[in-house]
């Protein structure tokens, strides 16, 4: 991620970013009779004899917004092409917490759906490499808060489709925790808030007997101090979920490394 990007998101309006070199692309799909809009943000200037790495996002519970959308150009830069995933399908757009909540808990409660439908957006981004200058055989999958624990859940299917995954601020507290853990095969990246209420310690310190019992081979735990819930949503300003700048900045560097060294981009 180039610096200015990142600068801008730390600092900038996150509502009303957008660049004329960004190629944001609207991609239908369907699965099991459910129609889904991802989107695809990319630089305008890829070299097509260069595909560029990929991002898998999967946003936090209100889904695809332009709050999203604006994280993903930052994200995307000149560096990276980015698939906003959508995980709710096109009639599920939450506009508040309430109904943000109960999109989530639909999918919390079914994990097998959540996995189904993460795994899609894996596949239909690949596939998009046939037409836009993409590398399928490098992704990575990130996502925040709701969007951290999916690419978690997707990491217990056992996938070998992506090249890691990097968990901002999600959740850890799955009930396919104990049962699948041991079927990660790619590494995890997740970064924590040390004071989440959401996320309490207890659920950190459950997920972290998960990964070590298992035996899972690569995978890293990050906590901040003084950083609670959505530290990199200049929207969350209450007491439990709330942005912080510096946390922010090194939560998007170690993702960056991480992207770096198992893409093998360096």
């Amino acid at each position: 991620m180039k610096l200015h990007a990142l600068l801008l998101l730390l600092a900038a309006s996150i509502t009303n970013y957008a660049s004329a070199d960004t190629v944001q692309k609207t991609i239908p799909y369907q699965l099991d009779g459910v129609e889904f809009e991802g989107t695809l943000i990319y630089d305008d200037d890829a070299d097509q004899d260069e595909p560029l790495p990929g991002i898998l996002m999967i946003p936090n519970w209100m889904g695809p917004s332009e709050n999203a959308y604006t994280k993903a150009r930052m994200i995307a830069g000149d560096d990276f092409a980015v698939f906003v995933a959508d995980m709710y399908g096109v009639g599920v757009r939450p506009s508040n917490a309430s109904e943000a909540g109960k999109a989530a808990g639909v999918l919390r409660s079914d994990r097998a759906l959540m996995r189904a439908r993460a795994q899609k957006a894996v596949d239909v981004f690949h596939a998009l490499a046939r037409q836009h200058p993409i590398d399928p055989n490098k992704t990575i999958a990130i996502g925040f808060c709701f969007g951290g624990g999916t690419v978690l859940e997707l990491a217990r299917t056992g996938t070998e489709s992506i090249q890691g995954v990097v968990s901002f601020h999600g959740d850890l507290k799955s009930p396919t925790l104990a049962a699948d853990t041991q079927q990660i095969k790619i590494p995890a990246l997740v970064l924590h808030g040390a004071d989440d209420p959401y996320v309490p310690q207890a659920d950190v310190q459950t997920f972290i007997e998960a990964m070590k019992s298992n035996e899972v081979d690569d995978w890293t735990l990050v906590q901040f101090s003084g950083a609670v819930h959505s530290f990199t949503n200049p929207e969350a300003q209450s007491d439990g979920s709330r942005y912080d700048k510096r946390t922010a900045k090194r939560a998007f560097e170690m993702m960056e490394d991480f992207a770096d060294e198992v893409l093998g981009l360096d």
